[in-house]
């Protein structure tokens, strides 16, 4: 998914800061971070799909209630 690529790019630039100001870090570290950043991505994206499911309710609501008064 575009997401877990989009996590591992983060990732990748972040040990490139890391690697230019001298420091290291474990391999295993890298990958926590990120799925800790995928998580993150897929926590926004279910936020936001359920936002467009609120809107997508209403929306038939106010439907429903336009089909009524013309019936």
């Amino acid at each position: 998914m575009k997401h877990t690529k989009h996590a591992k790019e983060i990732s990748d630039r972040f040990r490139e800061l890391v690697e230019d100001s001298g420091e290291s870090l474990n391999e295993k570290h890298y990958d926590e971070l990120s799925l800790l950043i995928e998580a993150g991505i897929d926590t926004a994206l279910v936020e936001m799909l359920e936002k467009m499911a609120a809107k997508v309710e209403n929306l038939a609501h106010k439907i429903r209630d336009d089909a009524e008064f013309f019936a």
